[in-house]
């Protein structure tokens, strides 16, 4: 089975209020250093493959870098980071190579660079297509800037573009969330993504709002309620312009789906490397356990070569797995399917679940496919977590595994507004 490739970069031009992933601003003597690590990284990948008893084997038909900001990375750092991973892997003549970009890095130079490292796909995050929600927030960009950057991508062939909005920022109004997807709509791109403000003590908005401060605009963030019904418009004004929701923060003109993140819903092998990446690898030999690993999530931890943290999947895990990363697709899970694959005696227990979450609105059965329900994907922490054996931690353990939507770090890739 092929497998994907995801690369952190962990470097910011400024910390946007809202993240809480692993990222920040540092200096380009960190950058060198940085990517000479994780070039050695991905060197070692076999050999770490090996100890673990894991394949690594086949052909990479996906590469994703995320962060952060890899595109304020210098060129020569970008394509050695490219040219490490076609070294160490067979990656294929059509796989998806994708890199996240903030709108006011894409110099004509970096475009470029991108087409030189074979990039095919670029995600900008834009988030906001008003400048006053931008600004409010740390951004740095305009609406302006957005549209120069998007048709200058197209004008060198690069067209496969996401454009990532989050839904209940501060300021944020039910006029001004149709602008910006208004805005999205007219660019006229194959995919989007649509997050909800997530408010946690791991970022500096999500503290101040549970303060009941004021710092950051906290105290003109959108209430849960208007958060959702943003969430809600976006799936109808989006599904209505031809760019159809396929997962619960993920839209895209047919064929036009992505294929990294996909991996991580199915539970196909990838492997991260860099600050705070998670990999799936599968084990060699007739055992088809999962092996899941995570790097450090800081920088001085991984620069300091502290160990990966390793998780061998039980077969209970992977079947709890399968329900809380396959809801998360609108297709859903065929259960008959998954019988065969499992055993019926394994997917008995979870029939009386399914029949409550059935019952209260949140999971609908046609045949033998489950899905969520439009307000399963508003609750969807809570649906995903009652199919997890260990209540006391169910909500944390549904976190950990949705952070390997790794480009999704930072706001919410869950669907559900509450704080988690």
């Amino acid at each position: 089975m092929p497998i994907g490739v995801y690369i952190s970069v962990p470097f910011c031009r400024t910390k946007c209020s809202y993240c809480n992933f692993a990222s920040d601003v540092f200096s380009k003597t960190a950058f060198e250093n940085y990517v000479r690590r994780v070039v050695e990284d991905i060197a070692g990948a076999c050999d770490l493959a090996s100890r673990l008893h894991c394949e690594l084997e086949a052909p990479v038909d996906s590469i994703y870098l995320g962060g952060g900001t890899p595109s304020i990375l210098g060129d020569h750092q970008l394509e050695r980071i490219f040219d490490a991973v076609r070294r160490e892997f067979s990656v294929a003549q059509d796989a998806e190579v994708t890199v996240e970009c903030a709108p006011g890095t894409l110099t004509r130079a970096l475009i470029e660079t991108l087409g030189r490292c074979g990039v095919n796909r670029v995600s900008v995050g834009v988030q906001s297509f008003v400048d006053q929600e931008a600004r409010a927030v740390g951004r740095l960009h305009t609406r302006e800037i957005v549209l120069e950057e998007v048709n200058r991508l197209r004008a060198t062939g690069l067209g496969n573009i996401n454009i990532d909005l989050i839904a209940g920022l501060p300021h944020q109004t039910s006029e001004s969330w149709s602008y910006s997807l208004a805005e999205t709509i007219a660019l006229n791109v194959p995919h989007v993504s649509v997050y909800m403000l997530e408010v946690d003590e791991d970022s500096r908005l999500g503290r101040e709002l549970i303060a009941g401060g004021a710092r950051y605009h906290a105290h003109f963030v959108p209430n849960e309620d208007a958060t959702a019904d943003f969430y809600q418009q976006a799936c109808e004004t989006l599904d209505a312009a031809g760019i159809e929701q396929y997962e619960i923060s993920n839209f895209a003109r047919t064929g036009a789906e992505s294929r990294h993140n996909l991996k991580y819903w199915t539970r196909q092998p990838y492997i991260g490397f860099g600050v705070d990446a998670h990999s799936m690898l599968h084990a060699a030999g007739p055992d088809p356990q999962a092996i899941r690993l995570a790097t450090p999530d800081s920088l001085d931890s991984y620069m300091n070569r502290n160990p990966h943290h390793v998780t061998r999947v039980s077969a209970e895990s992977a079947i709890e797995e399968r329900f809380f990363l396959g809801l998360r697709l609108n297709r859903g899970i065929d259960l008959q399917r998954l019988e065969s694959e499992c055993s019926a005696e394994a997917i008995t227990e979870y029939r009386t679940t399914i029949a409550d979450c059935t019952r209260d609105g949140l999971l609908e059965q046609k045949g033998t496919t489950i899905r969520l329900t439009d307000r399963g994907r508003l609750l969807s922490n809570e649906v995903f977590a009652v199919f997890l054996h260990d209540n006391e931690n169910a909500r944390a353990k549904v976190c950990s595994h949705f952070q390997e939507d790794q480009k999704e770090k930072g706001k919410v890739g869950t669907g559900h507004v509450n704080p988690r």
